[in-house]
């Protein structure tokens, strides 16, 4: 399993208590930490996928990679792309 620093810098954003915090730091530890493209400005964001700037670094990051499949919890942004084939990997999503 991979993910971006960009990502867990956002998740630390979205846990309330330490606790969460915390039990992520616990469970990065088995984790792969990626790169984050640095420009997203992408072919991908003018026709294919619509979502905010702030979470184009997310699949960017996936793809770059050669990552299979993207778990993600966003399901106001990400919601309408889920089970769907993009590009080089095929994400699926689940609730966090």
């Amino acid at each position: 399993m991979i993910t971006s620093a960009y990502a867990i810098k956002e998740a630390h954003r979205n846990l309330d208590y330490p606790k969460q915090r915390k039990d992520l730091e616990d469970q990065l530890g088995s984790v792969e930490v990626v790169t984050t493209a640095a420009s997203t400005d992408h072919p991908l964001f003018s026709n294919d996928v619509k979502l905010p700037d702030k979470d184009r670094p997310v699949p960017l990051a996936a793809i770059g990679a050669g990552a299979t499949r993207l778990l993600n919890g966003d399901f106001q942004h990400f919601g309408p792309y889920y089970g769907e084939r993009i590009l080089s990997f095929r994400r699926e999503s689940t609730s966090l």
